[in-house]
């Protein structure tokens, strides 16, 4: 396959490859001995002062007067990419960014000299220049940086070359699958802010190359004759050197932000924890047992071991092995893989927070969660309020309820009333709430596969419910799996703001504790915000005995079909228990969902740098960015998720 897309773009490769040459030509001409390769790919640019970027730049002088650049002439070298460049007689205009924000630069002939104009005007919208000069203001009062040379060194030095032309400045790359594929374009064109003015006509020049904008073109009159000063009679009028964080309302998302937000949001939970006594660890990718959850792993082979080995779905029991030992508090922030269902909630890849706490239990955790979430939220966001897929959600404020009464609560009202779970883990009543809900089946089906009914789960085919309703199914044991699909399909898509589910069924949990009290259900919550899932924990099981028999029944489910089911017992770990795990409580928060929930993505791509795609052909649809694909999608939590 050509790396061109088409013979457009090769023709202008070409193109650029000329200009290159002759960018190569004027730089050595001005240092005699230098490299060919040096001159068309330099390895360096020093930054004066040295840890000045334009993010610095602009926070220290935005705010200083016009006069004041004049009396002070502040003389900065600094890099980056060209995002706007326009040339008109002896002058010219350009844009460069770097650390996400944007300077524009003004470049007069007079003052650059006649060889590195030349090189300027052969520069294109992409390419990485260096400039070095004094900051000044446009006649309205846009900073700017005015190419001069100092100490002997170049006003502008030439760094590297965008070969293939940047998609339009104006409407950034549009196309979602475009930009997952190519998230290095998608970071340099929808990073910084962009302009709310109109694509302006070019005023001339190679294709690709973008003017700043028509009010700039316009106000720009007798450039050539200007004196270098703070009052040219030429103006900038654009207006993408605003704050990385304001968005204009016609820009798309602004990329490099969400990136810097997960990595803040990364840092505010090391913070947490670390205050409190955890000690961050590592535990291993490779396994020789894929346990910790339910859910299809990744398989591979060692060959100098020659055994196979799966990518972890979990770190759990690696991390309890650690409590045994005397850790206490631990916790890591990890890779998973999981081979299972894509959606805008679910990749293949994906991080997880996984901590555990010693002498404690799921309750104890209930109440640490919300003081995470509230606190990372603060300083990531300044506050506890988001917006996320039109709901204003504040995580300051949490519910509570048990699996129960959340599915009584969103029973549909024509369904008539469910029973009241007094003794839901008995078959009388769990078929009784089945029978009930087969009776209103077609109605079901119709509010779900309906757009406007958002309370409820979409693509009933899918899913399955009924299927696993069927009357074998019912007159067998597994009513748990079928009160945890109720819960999923009426109360879970209703969750918006925080809400803890608290108290499951056995059969979806066989790494939990059971309740003393009720055998039949576990000590395990989850925590729901969105609509989605995005944490789950439970009091550990530390009973060896127990532990080997759920891990026993497991075998029976994969026997049975369960691709997700532990296919081997993890004697290690079970040896491990009979050392002595004291009793604690575990918890899986997925990184990616927070990340949606606190920066308003609607996809978990948009939160993942290089999320996996399907390898792209010449007529391959774009059917991969929509909904889930490749059979049902997995969860993302600790350990046993319902998903």
């Amino acid at each position: 396959m050509s790396q061109y897309e088409s013979q457009f773009e090769e023709n202008q490769y070409q193109l650029r490859r000329d200009k290159l040459a002759q960018i190569a030509t004027l730089v050595r001409a001005a240092n005699p001995g230098l490299h060919e390769a040096e001159a068309r790919y330099p390895n360096k640019f020093t930054f004066e002062p040295e840890d000045i970027t334009v993010p610095k730049l602009r926070a220290e002088y935005d705010s200083r007067t016009t006069q004041d650049l004049v009396d002070t002439r502040i003389e900065i070298a600094i890099a980056g990419r060209i995002m706007a460049i326009r040339v008109q007689g002896k002058a010219g205009f350009a844009q460069i960014q770097q650390g996400g924000q944007r300077l524009q630069i003004y470049v007069r002939k007079d003052d650059v000299g006649e060889d590195l104009f030349a090189l300027y005007k052969l520069l294109d919208f992409g390419d990485h220049i260096g400039i070095r000069g004094y900051l000044m203001r446009t006649r309205t009062g846009e900073l700017t940086l005015h190419a001069a040379p100092a100490e002997g060194k170049p006003a502008i030095t030439f760094l590297a070359k965008s070969m293939l032309a940047l998609p339009d400045k104006y409407h950034g790359l549009e196309d979602v699958e475009l930009r997952y594929r190519q998230r290095y374009v998608d970071l340099i064109v929808n990073s910084g802010t962009l302009p709310k003015a109109a694509p302006p006509t070019t005023t001339g020049g190679e294709e690709g190359v973008s003017p700043l904008s028509s009010n700039a073109a316009e106000g720009a009159v007798a450039l050539d004759s200007s004196p270098p000063s703070a009052t040219i009679p030429g103006s900038s009028t654009v207006t993408d050197t605003a704050a990385a964080n304001e968005q204009h309302n016609d820009a798309p998302l602004n990329v490099r932000e969400v990136f810097v937000k997960r990595a803040a949001i990364l840092r505010a939970i090391r913070r947490f924890f670390d205050a409190r006594g955890y000690l961050e660890v590592e535990t291993p990718m490779l396994h020789t047992i894929a346990g910790g959850a339910a859910a299809r792993p990744f398989t591979t082979h060692h060959n100098a071991l020659d055994i196979p080995l799966s990518l972890r779905i979990a770190p759990e029991l690696y991390l309890k092995r650690l409590v045994v030992g005397g850790m206490d508090r631990v916790y890591e922030i990890n890779r998973n893989f999981r081979n299972e269902g894509v959606s805008t909630k679910h990749n293949p890849e994906f991080t997880m927070l996984e901590f555990y706490q010693a002498y404690s239990n799921y309750h104890d955790l209930m109440d640490l969660t919300q003081e995470l979430i509230t606190q990372v939220a603060t300083e990531v966001n300044e506050n506890t309020l988001t917006h996320f897929n039109g709901h204003d959600i504040d995580l300051s404020k949490w519910t509570k309820l048990s699996m129960r009464e959340a599915i009584i609560m969103f029973w549909p009202k024509y369904a008539g009333a469910p029973a009241q779970f007094s003794d839901l883990e008995s078959r009388k009543s769990v078929i009784a709430l089945v029978e009930r809900l087969k009776l209103h089946a077609s109605q079901v089906a119709a509010e779900l596969a309906d757009g406007n009914a958002s309370q409820y789960k979409t693509a009933l085919q899918v899913r399955g419910l009924f299927g696993l309703m069927g009357d074998d199914l019912v007159a067998g044991s597994d009513h748990g799996k079928v009160i945890a699909e109720l819960f999923e399909m009426f109360a879970e898509p209703c969750l918006i703001q925080p809400t803890i589910i608290y108290d499951f069924p056995l059969a979806v949990s066989p790494l939990s504790k059971v309740k003393p009290d009720e055998p039949e259900w576990v000590e395990r919550f989850e925590f729901y915000i969105g609509g989605f899932e995005v944490g789950n924990a439970f009091s550990e099981l530390n009973d060896p005995d127990d532990q080997r028999a759920r891990f026993a029944a497991q075998l029976e489910e994969k026997a049975r079909g369960d691709e997700e089911a532990m296919s081997e017992i993890d004697e290690d770990y079970v040896r491990a228990l009979g050392y002595g795990l004291p009793p604690t409580a575990g918890e899986g928060i997925g990184i990616d969902r927070l990340t949606m929930l606190l920066t308003g993505s609607r996809s978990i791509r948009d939160v993942i740098l290089f999320p996996l795609m399907r390898p792209q052909t010449k007529n391959q649809p774009t059917s991969d960015i929509d909904g889930e694909t490749h059979g049902e999608a997995q969860g993302e939590a600790h350990g046993e998720s319902a998903e």
